[in-house]
């Protein structure tokens, strides 16, 4: 079984990223775009990064064009949105696709039989939350607010026992 360890991605700027530098985090990868009605969820994102990060959270966030067009701009142009909109200062991706053929790999697993969530994206803003190992945990809906997963999140930031 993968981990979050096993993959790597490229950066919104594109500078390649190993994923396995955030082994002994808790992580939350989410799928966004730009012009969705779900896109307000990035203030809330950057709220939780602030408060969390300290503690070992991190916020992964990929850009994804492949429902109904809502990220149709160039990496450059998302970045610029997302921070003059946002202030988003979590690790952005370049846009990549989420379902189907040409899926980055992380996707494939986070969404496949492998997977404890084997199916497909249905939209922007699906979150994924992974422990400290890098193992998903949870599987969340875009209509879940960053905010419903504080609980979750505290729960896995918690020392072991």
């Amino acid at each position: 079984m993968h981990t979050l360890a096993d993959f790597s991605a490229r950066l919104i700027d594109g500078r390649p990223l190993d994923l396995s530098q955030f082994v002994g985090k808790v992580v939350l990868v989410v799928n966004t775009a730009s012009e969705c009605g779900y896109t307000r969820q990035y203030a809330a994102l950057e709220d939780l990064y602030r408060q969390y990060g300290p503690q070992g959270f991190e916020v992964l966030a990929f850009p994804c064009n492949q429902f109904g067009g809502q990220e149709p701009d160039a990496d450059a142009v998302i970045a610029a949105f997302c921070a003059n909109r946002f202030g988003v200062s979590f690790p952005l991706f370049a846009k990549v696709d989420v379902n189907g053929a040409a899926a980055h790999p992380l996707w494939r697993w986070l969404t496949q039989a492998d997977s404890a969530h084997p199916h497909p994206i249905k939209w922007n803003f699906t979150k994924f939350l992974l422990d400290a190992e890098g193992r998903v945990v949870m599987r969340c809906e875009p209509a879940l607010e960053p905010a419903e997963m504080v609980p979750d999140i505290e729960a896995l930031l918690r020392p072991k026992p």
